[in-house]
C-alpha cells in the first residue's frame, strides 16, 4: 500500500464569488500582480492558477513522483468562512461542495473529498452534511478550529451524533482568517499567523475537545487534528497534572484519564521536524497518526511520502476514512 495524504488543500474555480461580497476572489491588480481576496483580506502576490492547488492533472503528475496513493482534498483555510454571514455562507459551501464532489468524480482512485460546512447555522451544517455524503458521496467535514464558539460547546452535541450515526470522521485545520479580515493585529508580523497561530488554535481545540468533555460524551467520535495537534504533545504532561490537581478537572481526567482521552483523538504527521514528531509518538502512539503533507503549500512534505514510518500509516489512514470493508 501507498501513501494516503489527509492534508491536502484544493482551490475550486466554481467556488469564487460563492461567497457573494467575501469572495473568494482570484484576480490580478493594476500593476499586474496576482491577488487572492477573501472578504477585506487579500493576499498578494498569490496566484493559484498553475499550480497544484488548481491543475489536476500537475497535482496527480506529482503524486506519482512522491509515491502519494491517494489524497483527501480539503478547502482552503482561507475560505473556510465560519465567521461570515450565515447565507453566504450556506450559498458557498454548496457549490464547495458540488465542486469538490465533481473534481473527486474525474479521480475516484486518486482523490477522496471533504466536506465545507456552514457552521454558523448548524440545522443548515446538519442538512448540508447529510446532502454531502449521502448525495455527492463526500467523505468527511473539513472544518476550521473556531466556530465563533468553543468545539465543546453543547450545541454541538447533536452535529457530534450525527457524524457518528453517518459514520464519517472529522477533521479540524485553522481557518487562516475568519473569511472577514486578517490575523490578530500580533499575529500579522513574520507570518506568525502561520508559524505561531496555526499551533496556537490547534492547541486550543484539543484542550476543549477533551477538557470540555466531548470525548467522553462521544466516544465513537474520531476527530482528527492538524499538525499533531499543533503543541499538546509538548504540554500533554502539564495538562495531565492539571487534571490531577485543578478543582476544575472532571473525575474521568484524573489519575491517567487526560492522556487516555487525548489518545481518543487522530493527529496528522505535518510538524516539518522528526524530533516534533517523536514527541507526537511518544505522547499519543501510532495508531491514530496519519500521513499529512499540505500538499503544495509553502511548508509541505510530500517528499517523505516513501518513507517507511509514512508508509506504516497508511492502515491507519484506512481505518479513519473509512476505506476498509465492513466485518
Amino acid at each position: 500500500m501507498g501513501a494516503i495524504d489527509i492534508h491536502a488543500h484544493i482551490v475550486l474555480e466554481a467556488a469564487f464569488g460563492a461567497a457573494g461580497r467575501f469572495g473568494p476572489e482570484l484576480a490580478t491588480d493594476e500593476q499586474g500582480v496576482p491577488f487572492f481576496r477573501i472578504g477585506g483580506y487579500t493576499m498578494k502576490p498569490m496566484n493559484y492558477r498553475g499550480s497544484v492547488f488548481m491543475d489536476l492533472a500537475k497535482r496527480l503528475d506529482r503524486m506519482d513522483a512522491d509515491g502519494i496513493d491517494v489524497q483527501l482534498l480539503s478547502p482552503n483555510p482561507l475560505t473556510m468562512f465560519h465567521g461570515i454571514d450565515a447565507q453566504d455562507a450556506i450559498a458557498f459551501t454548496r457549490v464547495h461542495n458540488d465542486a469538490m464532489a465533481a473534481v473527486v468524480a474525474q479521480h475516484p482512485d486518486r482523490f477522496l473529498g471533504g466536506i465545507a460546512l456552514p457552521m454558523q447555522d448548524i440545522d443548515a451544517a446538519l442538512e448540508e452534511l447529510h446532502r454531502a455524503v449521502k448525495e455527492l458521496g463526500l467523505c468527511a467535514p473539513y472544518l476550521g478550529t473556531d466556530f465563533g464558539y468553543e468545539v465543546d460547546d453543547p450545541r454541538l452535541d447533536d452535529f457530534y451524533r450525527e457524524l457518528v450515526s453517518l459514520d464519517v470522521p472529522l477533521f479540524l485545520h485553522p481557518a487562516s482568517t475568519d473569511g472577514v479580515g486578517k490575523p490578530p493585529p500580533r499575529m500579522g508580523r513574520f507570518d506568525l499567523g502561520l508559524l505561531v497561530g496555526y499551533a496556537y488554535d490547534e492547541t486550543l481545540a484539543v484542550a476543549a475537545l477533551v477538557l470540555g468533555g466531548v470525548t467522553e460524551r462521544h466516544p465513537d467520535l474520531d476527530i482528527c487534528i492538524s499538525h499533531g495537534g499543533g503543541v499538546m504533545p509538548l504540554l500533554a504532561e502539564k495538562f495531565a497534572f492539571a487534571c490531577n490537581t485543578r478543582p476544575w478537572a472532571p473525575e474521568h481526567l484524573r489519575n491517567g484519564g487526560f492522556l487516555e482521552h487525548l489518545g481518543r483523538l487522530w493527529f496528522d504527521s505535518h510538524m516539518d521536524a522528526q524530533p516534533a514528531l517523536d514527541l507526537l509518538v511518544s505522547t499519543v502512539g501510532t495508531d491514530r497518526v496519519v500521513f499529512g503533507t499540505n500538499y503544495g503549500g509553502w511548508d509541505s512534505g510530500g517528499s517523505h511520502a516513501r518513507d517507511p514510518f509514512t508508509l506504516s500509516l497508511t492502515p491507519n489512514a484506512r481505518r479513519l476514512l473509512r476505506l476498509e470493508p465492513k466485518e
